[in-house]
């Protein structure tokens, strides 16, 4: 069976990345499809495939590829399918599901989210950019999403990532979608958990943009004085980190074996934004590290919350997205804290094993081809 993956860009390794290399554990002959891909910035780990990139994929429109959105429908249609393939995946929060085909291919859609710019997220993108900007803005994202409109039932079957993002799938474009969970790394439930009391600092990593609401956390931790890490980079990090005082550091990108060492030291990840289903939780989980969540979106699916039995709990939430509800949920952990299993907390967390990914999706796929 010939299988192509179409993924939006391979810029960064975060949760979408992470999925389409599993994906190509499943279909090791597959060849690949994109945007725009760094090699640099993205290692080795597309090295044994073949990779097609869009006309777009010069270092300048990498330097500004989620700020040219407007290109994204020009950029698709200049992503020419190599063969007749059997089988398109493409692995969509953005336009990769918009590839032209030009034969009976099954076409499956993984969604990690209905473009975010376009969908239930417009005002969010909006109002992080100069307010004479907005309007001009505006109309862009309506233009995009005029596009993504056409391209919807270019899919046989879409699979979603979460039930949360099933519902959005359901609610901006009338489809139903299968339910499959992105896959958590089996190595990292393999090291010895790190079992000590006493930790410092609270933690923060992923990418620094608008929706992920980090802007929250610095506002909070600049009022409560205490320690507070963020790692990562983003279109926001130079900006918070004017903001930030001297109790908050910002690490940017850490390779594996150091940012593991900063998920053992902490005494819970903070995961203040709305997301679509969130790998992030889930892999500090397997460390035995608790979760202080937004209770909106993906969270809702990976954390649990047991206020009258802590040893049974993976984390706490809190209801609104301002800092006296997060310094609430902050100043309740405190008091609790010893109380966490961090032997429970990665056994919630193995359900979400890679395994268990392979299985479902080689499952539907099978179903589908039926």
């Amino acid at each position: 069976m010939k299988v192509a993956i179409i993924h939006y860009w391979f810029i960064s390794r975060r949760g979408g990345e992470k999925v389409v290399e599993s994906l190509l554990k499943l279909y090791p002959d597959a060849d690949i499809y994109t945007l725009f891909y760094d090699e640099e910035k993205y290692g080795n780990h597309l090295k044994k495939h073949n990779v097609y990139t869009s006309k777009y994929n010069t270092p300048f429109y990498r330097k500004y590829y989620q700020k040219i959105f407007p290109l994204y429908p020009k950029a698709v249609k200049s992503l020419k399918l190599k063969q007749d393939y059997d089988l398109i995946i493409s692995s969509e929060s953005g336009p990769a599901k918009g590839i032209q085909i030009d034969n009976n291919a099954k076409h499956v859609c993984y969604i990690h989210s209905p473009m975010r710019y376009c969908w239930g997220f417009t005002q969010d993108y909006l109002n992080s950019m100069n307010i004479l900007l907005r309007p001009f803005a505006r109309f862009l994202f309506n233009k995009l999403k005029d596009w993504d409109t056409t391209t919807i039932d270019n899919v046989d079957l879409y699979v979603a990532n979460s039930m949360n993002v099933a519902k959005r799938v359901e609610r901006y474009y009338n489809r139903k979608a299968i339910v499959v969970y992105p896959p958590i790394e089996a190595k990292l439930f393999e090291e010895p958990l790190d079992l000590k009391k006493h930790k410092e600092f609270y933690l923060s990593f992923g990418a620094i943009t608008p929706y992920k609401r980090i802007d929250l956390l610095v506002d909070c931790f600049n009022n409560n004085g205490k320690k507070l890490i963020i790692i990562g980079n983003g279109s926001e990090k130079e900006k918070l980190q004017r903001k930030a005082k001297s109790n908050i550091e910002f690490k940017g990108f850490l390779e594996t074996k150091e940012l593991e060492e900063f998920i053992k030291g902490a005494k819970a990840l903070l995961f203040p934004g709305e997301e679509d289903f969130g790998m992030i939780p889930l892999e500090v989980m397997s460390f035995g590290i608790p979760v202080i969540a937004y209770n909106k979106g993906g969270a809702l699916e990976t954390v649990i919350e047991n206020k009258e039995e802590i040893s049974k709990s993976t984390g706490i939430f809190f209801k609104e997205q301002e800092v006296s509800s997060l310094q609430s949920a902050i100043d309740f952990f405190d008091k609790v804290e010893n109380k966490f299993n961090p032997i429970w907390i990665r056994k919630h967390a193995k359900k979400f094993e890679e395994n268990k990914f392979l299985y479902s999706f080689s499952e539907t796929i099978t179903n589908l081809l039926k």
